[in-house]
């Protein structure tokens, strides 16, 4: 693969960063965490203005056409900002399937008002009791009601649809949901991060449509879970990318026996490791990205790019936290914030155990 970007992906790169520097200070962060939302509204406005929401949508569908690798560019440098925005469930849990899966209506209903930054969907893939949303324990009657409850739905609390599998007679069917319906309770989580969330269940909940052919579900939650663990790995790069900027900045200036704590030995050497799991996160990620662009498999690739987004990542906001010593510590100081963000992005959608036991049955596969 090449891994230099064309020119349109280092504008949408660099447009991403412009408005999310901008939008996304400090002050701003906190006093979103202060509401009830957990999102910012005008952020959102201004991400739709640019088209940056529909980047990676089809061109026949309003969008741009520019794949999931620019998506990712722009979830990267969401990650370097912390910027509290439903950008990985409204487009790679929710358009992007859409687009992919959905009748000529549904695209027609719902890419345009994403586009616009009028709609936030998502996708309910995590449920307590069950390991491979794949093989959900969601349950659909004949008449297409849903029984069951699904947990930790990102940005479930204020979304206008939600995609929901569940188990049918005929295999896995991913049902497209009004949240407000008859039938669903939305009890809203803080997640780790600050942000919130939607326990979601449903008593004999009523469905408006399905994605895709009734029966083949499985393939396409395994096809919206490859995106959305790319995307995480994606938010997770720029926040290690982040925070070890923050590190290096603080422990240049901090002087300690009349010198930098940057040229001691131990300060060096663990920031030496945080970049190296951050190179290692870097070129896994655009390795997975690229493949899926490409239309190529990319199984093994995701797993492998989501497992250095959790291990490698948990272990960047580990040590540029304990580089800023009592200042990471300090709540008025954003580098916990990059802590937060770390922990929460690494379990989501299946922690580091999880992603490894994937590769080892991907390999363990391909030698029977």
């Amino acid at each position: 693969m090449d891994f230099d970007f064309s020119d349109e992906q280092v504008a949408v790169r660099d447009l991403a960063a412009q408005i999310f520097t901008g939008h996304a200070t400090v002050d701003r962060i906190k006093q979103i965490e202060a509401g009830n939302e957990r999102i910012d509204r005008d952020l959102w406005a201004a991400l739709a203005t640019a088209n940056l929401l529909g980047i990676a949508l089809p061109e026949e569908d309003g969008g741009s056409g520019l794949g999931l690798m620019s998506l990712c560019l722009v979830l990267q440098e969401q990650g370097r900002r912390l910027a509290p925005v439903p950008l990985l469930p409204t487009i790679a849990l929710g358009a992007l399937p859409i687009a992919e899966f959905g009748t000529v209506e549904q695209r027609s209903t719902w890419l345009p008002r994403v586009i616009s930054g009028e709609a936030i969907l998502t996708a309910a893939l995590d449920e307590a009791d069950s390991i491979d949303p794949a093989a959900p324990r969601v349950i659909a009657s004949a008449g297409g009601r849903l029984s069951g409850s699904k947990v930790v739905v990102p940005a479930g609390h204020i979304a206008d649809r939600v995609l929901v599998p569940a188990s049918t007679p005929d295999g896995v069917t991913v049902f497209v949901v009004d949240p407000s319906a008859d039938g669903v309770t939305i009890d809203v989580v803080d997640t780790t991060d600050h942000q919130r969330a939607a326990h979601i269940t449903f008593v004999n909940a009523p469905t408006e449509a399905t994605l895709g052919r009734a029966g083949d579900g499985a393939a396409v939650v395994r096809w919206i879970l490859d995106r959305g663990l790319v995307g995480l790995a994606a938010i997770q790069l720029g926040v290690a990318d982040e925070a070890i900027r923050l590190a290096a900045e603080y422990t240049s200036g901090r002087l300690q026996f009349g010198k930098p704590l940057s040229t001691f030995q131990g300060v060096s050497l663990r920031a030496a490791d945080a970049y190296i799991d951050a190179s290692a996160m870097n070129v896994t990620l655009w390795q997975a990205a690229w493949r899926i662009d490409e239309g190529l498999d990319a199984s093994r690739e995701v797993a492998i790019a989501k497992w250095w987004a959790a291990d490698g990542g948990e272990r960047v906001v580990h040590a540029t936290q304990h580089l800023h010593g009592g200042m990471g510590a300090d709540v008025d100081y954003p580098v916990h914030r990059y802590f937060l963000w770390g922990k929460q992005i690494a379990d989501s959608l299946g922690g580091a155990s999880k992603q490894l036991a994937r590769i080892g049955a991907d390999i363990a596969d391909a030698y029977r």
